[in-house]
């Protein structure tokens, strides 16, 4: 332990952030790191802990309590305070494959379970990451490592989101050889077109496809498993596949005037903004565009949060976003003690811009939509909404969110943005390859394991495990390539 009294000496310190008048300019990443010397104070402030909740992963009251990838959180904390970076990076490599992804999306897990946040505030492990990996990548020590033997199986991995890469990374690593298929234009899956710039600049997973293909993985893009390349080629000329595609199956809201011109779901809205930014830093005008609009976000959570970001960049003129559930409290409740994942009020860098530019927190709780209403051409131009309370469900007993009677009123919503959350895998490619789905279409696994119901056939990340994290994602795409290997090589 490096500084055994560093928790009580120092107060944590946080990356500075773009004040929102500025940052909405752009879509650039709003947060400017510590210098080294800043993050190594903070390093100092890990009590290495005998209980170490941080990096345990654990369910606890059904929430995840601490870091999925089980990273050796308070050893990396020390060597940062030592200012021993290649070793602190050595360290975090060997339970991470993408740091430089989760320091920027994660909602740091390991944070949450943070002993010194039980009086105080937690280490700033997730910046104490971000500072380790970028600055291997600085100093030239995030190199290719290119297996020196290899095994002559291949592997097919069907999507490249943080799952897919995780596992192609694994195996290639493992000597054998990997292609990613991935149905858009560029790699990445959710971290390129479902999270915005100003979260993830898409160079950081450019940077990392780079290597990854110098260590002999092929990508292959616009490749459509299960529409333009018949899962039975993939069966014929690979010894194994691993189906990552994620839980793209987008959750609609069936209220009459569903068919009005003008309602998105969030994903395709914000893929749409993240692909013109790339192909022509928006130039092309071929996104949706909410300029002078007043736009309605349907749904809280990141991607909800996102719309809001992304639409008051491209000028909206207002942004509503109603959440069915109550507004949560300021702190723990006494039903919600640490290590349990704190479920509080988080204001979120969207919320955080829509104060400052219209005055006032974007988001209504306890609230849903009735109706949309349309203007004389078919688009949608107003929204009936209606507010909620929690009754017991009287079959189930079940608490539900119900309307109340004489609530409903009108709000102005010229787009409509659904971030409702998933449903599940997309029906075309678990029927391409015929593999089992539960009762929320996730394929179908026994229980802690990674093969699917057809032989040969892998499955990891959401499409596994259902919407859930980045984190959780990476987690398990590492399990299911040893599950792979295992398979493989029979030990």
């Amino acid at each position: 332990m490096g500084k055994p009294t560093g928790f009580l000496e120092y107060e944590r310190k946080d990356a500075q952030i773009r004040e929102p008048g500025e940052r909405i300019r752009d879509f650039h990443e709003f947060k400017k790191p510590l210098s080294l010397e800043e993050q190594r104070i903070q390093g100092a402030r890990c009590m290495e802990c005998g209980v170490r909740f941080c990096q345990s992963g654990m369910m606890i009251a059904g929430l995840a309590s601490g870091c999925p990838l089980h990273n050796l959180v308070p050893e990396t904390n020390d060597l940062v305070f030592r200012g021993k970076w290649r070793q602190a990076y050595e360290r975090l490599s060997k339970t991470h494959s993408f740091p430089e992804f989760t320091c920027r999306v994660c909602p740091a897990l390991c944070e949450a379970a943070c002993t010194c946040g039980l009086n105080g505030k937690p280490v700033a492990v997730k910046a104490n990451e971000q500072a380790i990996i970028e600055t291997a990548w600085a100093k030239g020590w995030v190199k290719p490592h290119v297996p020196s033997v290899r095994t002559g199986k291949r592997i097919a991995v069907v999507g490249s989101g943080p799952s897919g890469l995780a596992a192609a990374q694994e195996l290639n690593r493992m000597g054998h050889t990997v292609t990613v298929f991935e149905r858009s234009d560029r790699f990445g899956g959710l971290l390129r077109y479902g999270i915005p710039n100003m979260k993830l600049e898409k160079s950081i997973i450019d940077r990392r496809i780079r290597l990854m293909e110098e260590e002999g993985v092929v990508f292959r893009a616009n490749a459509d498993v299960g529409k333009d390349i018949p899962a039975k080629d993939l069966l014929r000329d690979y010894d194994r596949v691993i189906l990552a595609c994620g839980a793209s199956n987008p959750r609609d809201i069936s209220v009459p005037g569903r068919d009005a011109g003008n309602i998105f779901f969030a994903v395709d809205y914000l893929k749409s903004v993240t692909k013109s930014l790339l192909d022509s830093d928006l130039k092309d005008k071929s996104f949706v565009s909410p300029k002078g609009r007043h736009v309605l976000v349907i749904g809280g959570g990141d991607t909800g949060n996102d719309c809001v970001a992304t639409a008051i960049r491209l000028g909206a003129k207002s942004v509503t976003q109603l959440e069915m559930m109550p507004e949560p409290p300021q702190s723990r409740t006494p039903g919600n003690p640490w290590p349990e994942w704190p479920k509080v009020l988080k204001t979120d860098y969207g919320q955080e811009e829509a104060i400052a530019l219209f005055g006032k927190d974007p988001r209504i709780y306890q609230t849903t939509v009735t109706e949309f209403l349309k203007d004389g051409k078919g688009n949608v131009q107003k929204a009936k909404i209606i507010s909620l309370e929690p009754k017991q469900d009287k079959k189930s007993g079940r608490m539900i969110m119900s309307p109340v009677e004489g609530t409903e009123k009108t709000v102005d919503a010229q787009l409509v943005l659904i971030a409702a959350g998933f449903l599940g895998s997309q029906k075309y490619v678990t029927d391409a390859f015929q593999t089992e789905t539960d009762p929320r279409t996730n394929v179908k696994t026994k229980p802690g394991t990674y093969e699917t119901t057809v032989p040969r056939v892998f499955t990891a990340g959401d499409m596994h495990r259902g919407q859930s994290l980045v984190v959780w994602a990476i987690a398990e795409g590492r399990n299911a390539a040893r599950a792979v290997d295992r398979d493989l090589m029979g030990y």
